[in-house]
C-alpha cells in the first residue's frame, strides 16, 4: 500500500474535494443533521476503506438513499429513531456478506453497468451546471431528475443561465481551464505536475480568488455559493454534533423495515459500484464481493452508532480517484482523514471554496465517465447491447439512480430470452425421402422451457407427409417441459402422417409412442444427457 504513496496521496486529495460537498449536500437533500454526512464520508474512507477488499474504490454517503432517508425520519419521528434502523441495517448487510449474496453484482449485464456509468457521468455534468453558473437552489447530493426544489434537472439548468453569478462563473471558468491545462498539457511535462494535482491549484486559486474579491460589486461570491461546513466553537460543541440511536426504537417493526430497505439497496448499490469500479480500474484488480458487503456492515454499523448517514460505494467519488490515479486502499482511507482533520482545524478555509470550482472538478469526472465515443462503440456492438446501455443512461437521467438499473436490467433480460429463444433450435430441410419432405431439426446444448416457444411453433408449422428427423446428439441439458411438447407432438404426428426418428446419445428410435418413457422420466423433472 505504502509502496504507491505518491500515486495515492494526489488521488485522495482530489477525492477528498469531491466528496466534501456531495457529503453536505446529501445530508440537506437527506433532510438530515450536515454534519451526519461529513460523519459517513469520514466513516467511508477510514473504516470501510481500510476493511474493504476494493483497491480503488471509495465510499460515503449515497445520493441514492437520499429519498430513502428523508422519508424514513419523518416515518420514524426523529433522527434517533432513524439511526437506530442504520445499525440494524448494517447487521443485515453482515448477515448477507457471511450467507455470501455478494455473488449478486456478477450477473447484472456489461451493457448495463456501461449504461450507468455514462447515465452517472451525463447526470453529474447536467446538475453541476447550476452549480458552475453561482445558482445553488438544489443542493449537491440530488442527482434525481425531479428535484427537491420543484424543478427538474432541465428547468434548473435554464433557472441558472437567467441567474447567473459573476464571480462564480469567473472563477468557474478559471478553474476549469486550470484542470484542462493540467490533464492536458503540464501533466506530461514534468513530475511537480502529477505530484501536485489540478483540482488543487484549481481550488487555492478559487479560495485566493474569493478572498481578494470579496467587497467587489460584481465579481464578489455571497455565502450562499460557497461550500458550508459546520464550524464549532469550541471541542464541546464539535462533539455536540454527534448523535446517538435511540436503542429503545428496535422494537418498533417500522424501524426493522427501513433497516431492511437500507441492508437491500445500499447493497445492490455497492455490488453495482464495485462492477463498474473493476472494469474502470486500468490494473483489473478484482474485488472481492463478499468481504465488501461485510466492509460497509460494519461502516454502517459505526456510522449509525455515532450520528452518520447509510454509506455505500459510490461511484463518483471512485471513478474521481481512478482518472487521478489511486493505485491502492490508501487514497480512500487519506480521503477520510483529510475529511476528519479539515472539518476540526480548517473549516472556516473550507468554507471558502466556491461551489463553481468543485462543479468544474466534477465535470472533468463527468465527461471521462460519458465519452462521446462510448456511445459510438455501444451502438456499433448492435442491438443487444445497445437497447439495454441506452435505456440504462435514460432511465438514471429522466428518473434516477435505482430505476435506470432497473429497467436497463429488465430490458436486458428481455435481450437473452429472445435470444434463448431464437437459438434453442436449427432447421435443415432436405428433398423428398421416400415421398415425404425430409426436415432435420437440432436441438441446442441447453433447451429450457425459455424455450418453449419458438419449439412448439416450429413443430406445429410442419406440413403433413413430413419426414422428421430430431437430432439430441448435442443437447446436454432438455428441460421437462419440452419433452411434454414432443410427446404431445407425437400424438399429433400419427394424424398427420409425420414420421419421426429420434436421435440421442441414448440411442436412435422411429416413431417412440412415448418421450416420457424413451427418456424414463417423472412428471415435472429435468433430464441431463451427460
Amino acid at each position: 500500500m505504502f509502496k504507491t504513496i505518491k500515486n495515492d496521496l494526489p488521488a485522495s486529495i482530489v477525492v477528498f474535494f469531491v466528496a466534501l460537498p456531495l457529503c453536505l449536500g446529501i445530508a440537506l437533500a437527506s433532510g438530515a443533521p450536515l454534519f451526519s454526512g461529513v460523519i459517513a464520508g469520514i466513516i467511508g474512507g477510514i473504516v470501510v476503506g481500510g476493511l474493504s477488499g476494493s483497491k480503488i474504490g471509495v465510499s460515503g454517503p449515497a445520493a441514492g438513499l437520499a429519498a430513502i432517508v428523508l422519508t424514513a425520519i419523518g416515518t420514524l419521528g426523529g433522527y434517533q429513531n432513524f439511526l437506530m434502523a442504520v445499525v440494524l441495517g448494517g447487521v443485515i448487510q453482515l448477515i448477507f456478506g457471511f450467507l455470501k449474496a455478494g455473488v449478486i453484482g456478477y450477473y447484472f449485464p456489461s451493457s448495463v453497468i456501461k449504461g450507468m456509468l455514462t447515465g452517472i457521468g451525463i447526470i453529474i455534468i447536467l446538475k453541476q451546471i447550476p452549480h458552475f453558473f453561482g445558482y445553488d437552489s438544489d443542493p449537491e447530493g440530488d442527482f434525481a431528475f425531479f428535484q427537491m426544489d420543484g424543478e427538474n434537472t432541465f428547468s434548473e439548468i435554464i433557472n441558472a443561465v437567467n441567474h447567473i453569478t459573476l464571480g462564480s462563473a469567473v472563477i468557474g471558468i478559471i478553474a476549469l481551464v486550470i484542470l484542462l491545462l493540467w490533464d492536458k498539457i503540464l501533466s506530461k511535462k514534468g513530475k511537480i505536475f502529477q505530484l501536485v494535482q489540478g483540482p488543487l491549484v484549481a481550488v487555492v486559486v478559487g479560495i485566493i480568488f474569493y478572498a481578494l474579491t470579496q467587497s467587489h460589486e460584481s465579481l464578489g461570491i455571497d455565502k450562499s455559493h460557497l461550500v458550508s461546513v459546520p464550524i464549532p466553537e469550541d471541542a464541546a460543541s464539535f462533539f455536540g454534533q454527534f448523535s446517538f440511536p435511540n436503542f429503545s426504537a428496535i422494537t418498533n417493526p417500522e424501524v426493522w423495515i427501513i433497516a431492511f430497505t437500507i441492508a437491500l439497496v445500499a447493497s445492490l448499490e455497492t455490488l453495482l459500484c464495485v462492477e463498474a469500479t473493476d472494469k474502470l480500474d486500468p490494473h483489473k484488480n478484482v474485488t472481492p464481493t463478499n468481504r465488501e458487503l461485510l466492509s460497509q456492515g460494519t461502516g454502517n454499523i459505526i456510522s449509525g452508532m455515532i450520528g452518520g448517514l447509510p454509506i455505500t460505494q459510490v461511484i463518483v467519488r471512485s471513478s474521481a480517484n481512478i482518472q487521478s490515479g489511486g493505485r491502492s486502499k490508501a487514497s480512500a482511507i487519506i480521503h477520510g482523514f483529510l475529511l476528519l482533520i479539515s472539518v476540526i482545524l480548517i473549516p472556516r478555509l473550507l468554507n471558502m471554496i466556491p461551489l463553481s470550482v468543485l462543479a468544474a472538478i466534477l465535470f472533468i469526472v463527468g465527461f471521462k465517465l460519458a465519452k462521446p465515443s462510448l456511445f459510438k462503440k455501444m451502438y456499433n456492438l448492435g442491438w443487444k447491447q445497445s437497447v439495454p446501455f441506452f435505456v440504462t443512461v435514460l432511465g438514471i437521467v429522466f428518473i434516477d439512480l435505482l430505476w435506470g438499473i432497473g429497467l436497463g436490467l429488465i430490458v436486458g433480460i428481455v435481450v437473452i430470452l429472445m435470444k434463448s429463444y431464437q437459438n434453442s433450435h436449427f432447421l435443415h430441410i432436405e428433398d423428398k425421402s421416400n415421398g415425404k419432405h425430409k426436415i432435420k431439426m437440432t436441438l441446442a446444448e441447453e433447451v429450457t422451457f425459455f424455450n418453449k416457444g419458438a419449439i412448439l411453433k416450429e413443430l406445429d408449422s410442419l406440413p403433413h407427409d413430413t419426414y422428421l428427423e430430431l437430432d439430441l446428439l448435442k443437447t446436454r441439458y432438455l428441460d421437462n417441459d419440452i419433452i411434454e411438447i414432443l410427446e404431445d407432438f407425437a400424438f399429433k404426428a400419427k394424424e398427420r402422417n409425420i414420421d419421426i426418428k429420434l436421435i440421442s446419445k441414448r440411442g436412435i428410435v422411429e416413431n417412440p409412442p412415448s418421450f416420457v418413457e424413451f427418456f424414463e422420466l417423472r412428471p415435472k423433472s429435468k433430464l441431463s444427457l451427460n
